[in-house]
């Protein structure tokens, strides 16, 4: 089928261009020209269109834990943001800490995702002939938690380090923040506190000298071994002077900030409590300027979501038994519009660091932008409409969002997954129909 989007202005790859656009079947025929007699025309009335969202970093929790979400569940949330692709990350239950058991998460997804899907391999302390021979065929890249978060993936034996870092075929994404540092702020807020700590000592208790003892290290290994590394979820200034600023293709390491630490800072403890406690934790005001100043400056690459919903009964728990991580990906979009909108992103920065980027990153084949025979994955957005995130809004399995009562200006209006509309008018239209990947990501 060939259908021809009319009168709208296409966001990408630097520039914004009022034209128009043909799909045919999967994929983008050509951008401006005639009306072909054959194709339906869409009329977009001067909205924008980006290259759909690619996520680089979410948790859907399948297998393992399917009160919080699912591929199923969470990729339709995905999809209903703009987000067509995404990368889960592996501490599942169990992890996916082989090949096989990512092949299986891959198979889930192929009958179950409505976005598109690539998984991450698992590091622990003692799978490092696994991680040898993966290839992209196997995963999207190497997960390694430098410091303990959700599951119980911890890598701390620097002799798998060293293997990790100076033989892996694939990107190695690293989780970064100092176990022994956090556990001793813990020991001291118990002895403070007990077990009522205040969920407002987190960022203390995860603070910023536990995130950069862990990410200099990191660095430096990438530095000797000539590793392609990507540290996860930035949220320091401090950090922000391991890494060079340019274009990503110049880059052999990376870094990624992901959308709730550009939006929150640690003056909300105070009234959303545990719904905004994750790893690494949402820090100062001063933090939250000093990240959105590096991705205008392109010391930062990659703006990602960390999608990780838990119930709503497990983040009422007390500060050590409520669980870190919230649910974003059905809201990253709109919180990047409305930093746009209040002068703190353009959109053609925003479209390269969540879509360009991630696919620049990873290597994925033919998608992440808008160019002639590209897969026609695509968002088109209303700047001159307003949305309320509710709770009758959220397609989360989990069915709450630390965003509840906020008022965007903006909403999606369509959303496009290989050359078909599978969001519209509010709601998601059709079968799953997300496919894997392909991933060829750069030596």
């Amino acid at each position: 089928m060939r259908r021809m989007l009319v009168d709208g202005r296409i966001v990408n790859e630097g520039r914004i261009v009022e034209t128009d656009l043909l799909i045919d079947g999967d994929r983008i025929a050509r951008i401006g020209g005639p009306v072909p007699p054959d194709a339906e025309v869409v009329e977009l009335g001067g909205r924008y269109v980006l290259p759909g969202l690619i996520d680089d970093q979410v948790h859907f929790r399948e297998p393992g834990a399917p009160a919080k979400g699912t591929i199923e569940s969470e990729s339709r949330a995905a999809i209903a943001g703009g987000v067509t692709s995404f990368l889960d990350m592996p501490n599942n239950s169990p992890p996916a800490v082989t090949r096989a058991a990512v092949a299986e998460k891959r198979a889930v997804a192929a009958r179950t995702s409505y976005a598109n899907y690539g998984f991450y391999l698992g590091a622990t302390n003692d799978n490092l002939e696994e991680l040898k021979r993966a290839t992209p065929a196997d995963a999207c890249g190497i997960k390694v938690f430098m410091g303990a978060s959700t599951g119980n993936m911890l890598v701390d034996d620097p002799r798998t380090l060293e293997g990790i870092f100076s033989e892996a075929a694939l990107p190695v994404a690293v989780h970064c923040e100092s176990t022994p540092m956090i556990l001793d702020a813990e020991r001291r807020y118990r002895e403070r506190y007990g077990d009522a700590v205040p969920i407002a000592a987190h960022p203390e208790i995860r603070s910023a000298e536990a995130c950069y003892a862990s990410s200099s290290v990191a660095v430096a290994l990438a530095k000797r071994h000539g590793t392609r590394l990507h540290v996860l979820h930035l949220t320091t200034a401090r950090e922000l002077e391991l890494f060079d600023s340019g274009p990503i293709d110049k880059k052999r390491i990376t870094a990624e900030v992901c959308v709730h630490h550009l939006w929150f800072d640690q003056g909300r403890y105070a009234d959303l409590g545990a719904k905004i406690k994750c790893n690494p934790a949402i820090k100062t005001a001063e933090d939250r300027e000093a990240l959105l100043r590096a991705v205008v400056e392109d010391r930062i690459d990659v703006i990602a979501t960390d999608h990780a919903p838990h119930t709503a009964e497990e983040k009422a728990r007390g500060y050590f038994d409520a669980p870190s991580g919230l649910p974003l990906v059905q809201h990253s979009l709109a919180m990047l519009l409305e930093l746009h909108r209040q002068g703190r992103l353009s959109l053609p920065t925003l479209v390269e660091k969540a879509a360009h980027n991630p696919a620049r990153l990873f290597g994925i084949a033919e998608r992440g932008f808008i160019r002639e025979g590209y897969f026609a994955d695509l968002v088109v957005v209303d700047l001159g409409r307003t949305s309320r995130v509710t709770p009758e809004s959220l397609l989360y399995r989990c069915g709450w969002s630390p965003l509840e009562g906020t008022t965007f200006h903006s909403a999606v209006h369509t959303t496009w997954l290989n050359g078909r509309p599978v969001y519209a008018d509010g709601r998601v239209i059709g079968p799953p129909s997300g496919r894997a990947l392909e991933l060829a990501p750069a030596p």
